[in-house]
């Protein structure tokens, strides 16, 4: 059972106004699924208003245009395979990119996130979509981090904190999760240090550099720290 409204936040409680009044009908088999109570169980999906973007369009075929440089399958396919993840992964949702596309920003940032998941996890090398890459969004910078791919250029990266840690420390003692981070190549790594974080971020476009991440991804990788309280991460 489904009703479309509008939602507001207020006195710690979601009120949802719906579109069209549900008649008798609805409450008779909510009491018959609920039992005689006031209040029903619901589960509540926020509408992206945004249309799909262009630049979205542009980098998820670039992606692909890599994808087949790099794999030899045809692009039609590999646009097919990725489409066909995303119906899967939504229970049934058509995406496309077209220009007249009823997709949204976040339908497109999923099907994107995807591919970025295939592109690091085969270790395909990036070309065409390099500089479109959505270098600002956690999961891209995640993907970089947990890969130690530079988030600049793509090479083998160390792990750059962003929040300072203070000369002398030991780190081995501190708990890295609660800092930002992020992957940078040996080259931009001691670039970033020498011109200063906000000049490093204006010369390559990075508006939201760092995230902070789990104690797990943070052990698979090889950065030793101090995770006592993060053990069930």
């Amino acid at each position: 059972m489904m009703l479309t409204g509008q939602a507001t936040w207020s006195d710690g409680y979601w009120i949802i106004k719906p579109d069209q009044p549900p008649d008798q009908g609805w409450f008779d088999h909510l009491h018959t699924m609920n039992g005689n109570t006031d209040w029903f169980p619901v589960a509540m999906d926020f509408i992206d208003p945004r249309q799909a973007r262009p630049k979205q369009r542009a980098l998820f075929f670039a992606l692909i245009h890599d994808i087949w440089a790099w794999s030899g399958e045809d692009e039609e396919f590999l646009k097919a395979y990725f489409y066909s993840r995303f119906v899967i992964k939504t229970a049934g949702r058509e995406i496309s990119l077209a220009d007249n596309t009823k997709n949204t920003v976040s339908d497109a940032r999923a099907l994107i996130d995807d591919v970025v998941d295939f592109v690091f996890d085969y270790d395909v090398p990036v070309k065409a979509g390099m500089f479109l890459l959505p270098k600002e969004e956690n999961h891209f910078q995640y993907q970089c981090i947990s890969h130690r791919k530079c988030i600049v250029c793509g090479r083998h990266a160390d792990i750059h904190h962003i929040d300072e840690i203070g000369a002398g420390r030991n780190r081995t003692h501190i708990d890295h999760t609660k800092l930002r981070l992020a992957a940078l190549c040996q080259e931009h790594h001691t670039e970033a240090h020498k011109i200063g974080l906000q000049a490093f971020c204006n010369k390559y476009q990075l508006t939201n550099l760092g995230i902070r991440v789990d104690a797990a991804t943070l052990r698979k990788i090889g950065v030793a720290g101090n995770y006592s309280q993060n053990q069930s991460i």
